[in-house]
């Protein structure tokens, strides 16, 4: 297994992995040293202003108690309107928008790609924060500006009260276990379900939120069932030729309960059609109606008179998601944004390098065409891009 450098200071990776993720809460004081901010307030208020991009504006009115939302996009005109005081601007996917930012996802990556989301960027004034609520997700929050107070503690689920009438997730009587300030470079890992409440102790705060997804069942579920039954014909049906008379027709006996759980089993033992629903299923992207593709279409014949020219440094798409399973017979199937396709030989070395690096240099002597129709369909569906 490749050493991977850690972001916790003196705590390797693997001893973050056995003793904190998903079990506790971990503060790493100048995790980030020396980082340089990618995005600084005014390029946050502009991203929020832009169609495309979530963006939300959470207000709280500190005699009354009383919390207020808003969705972007925004205007000029709605931050001139802010108070002084008590708001928190809050822009998802910023590494989709801004290239430099994933440098920061990057120092994540022990973490399987297809659990990450996205990187969310806040910036509050005085006073600024969400309210007490908690999570379904890992979420590592890096103090690039000013400072925050956060309080941490509890494990809450939707069963813990919360109060009804706001239009964010408050936990009543909020009652913290530890208090933290954050100051630039430091860190702090919060698990699902964990209690924390940040609050701006600055009129410039800015905080770095890289998240981690956890699908639901409910989610699964669907997902799985739905891709089975598109494949599915309408013969394909519930069978019992071994059907015995029994005493009262209104039971349900074990033996179709049995049947049921058969056909279920049925499909769930198929390696190749679980693995393949799985990686189509985890990366699909984050904002599935948003065409990344180029306007201009480019053939496998331009491609390799491209490369003819000389080597070719091509970037995954900052909003793409990228991951493989490995198969019998040295295959390999790659998964990219809900698509998959299924590489054989050295083209196995191309699907790997795809997901393991941000960037990878291209010439023409490496690859196959296989290899290169698979770049042709991932440039043209936007994917991946040359620089």
């Amino acid at each position: 297994m490749t050493e991977q450098s850690s972001p916790f200071g003196d705590i390797s990776v693997e001893t973050f992995l056995q003793e904190y993720w998903q079990k506790k809460p971990l503060l790493i004081r100048n995790a980030f040293p020396d980082m340089e901010a990618p995005v600084g307030a005014d390029e946050l208020a502009g991203l929020a202003c832009e169609e495309d991009v979530e963006a939300r504006l959470v207000i709280q009115g500190p005699e009354d108690d009383q919390w207020e939302l808003k969705h972007g996009p925004f205007n000029e005109d709605t931050f001139a309107a802010l108070p002084e005081d008590n708001w928190t601007l809050l822009v998802q996917a910023v590494d989709h928008w801004v290239p430099e930012a994933n440098d920061i996802v990057e120092q994540f990556r022990f973490i399987p790609n297809w659990r990450y989301d996205d990187l969310m960027v806040s910036f509050a004034s005085q006073g600024g924060g969400v309210g007490p609520h908690y999570d379904n997700y890992d979420v590592f929050l890096i103090q690039t500006q000013g400072k925050r107070r956060w309080e941490v503690g509890g494990f809450f689920d939707q069963n813990s009260p919360r109060r009804p009438d706001m239009p964010v997730m408050i936990i009543p009587d909020w009652e913290a276990e530890n208090t933290w300030v954050l100051e630039p470079g430091d860190m702090l890992y919060i698990p699902p379900q964990v209690g924390h409440n940040g609050v701006s102790e600055s009129d410039d705060c800015m905080t770095y939120s890289v998240g981690f997804r956890a699908p639901s069942h409910a989610e699964i579920l669907r997902s799985f069932t739905d891709f089975v039954g598109e494949k599915l014909t309408s013969e394909s049906r519930y069978t019992d030729p071994d059907l015995k008379l029994q005493d009262n027709p209104g039971q349900i006996e074990a033996e179709s309960l049995q049947q049921v759980r058969d056909i279920f089993n049925q499909y769930l033992n198929d390696d190749a059609q679980l693995s393949k629903w799985l990686g189509e299923f985890v990366t699909d992207p984050k904002y599935p109606d948003l065409d990344q593709a180029p306007e201009d279409e480019i053939s496998l014949e331009q491609l390799q008179e491209t490369l003819a020219d000389g080597d070719l440094l091509l970037s995954r798409n900052e909003g793409s998601r990228f991951s493989f399973f490995q198969l019998p017979e040295n295959q390999v199937r790659l998964f990219v944004d809900g698509e998959s396709f299924l590489c054989e030989g050295a083209t196995c070395s191309l699907a790997t390098s795809l997901c393991q690096n941000p960037n990878i240099v291209i010439n023409q002597g490496d690859w196959s065409d296989e290899a290169l129709n698979i770049l042709v369909q991932l440039l043209n569906q936007g994917s991946v891009y040359c620089e």
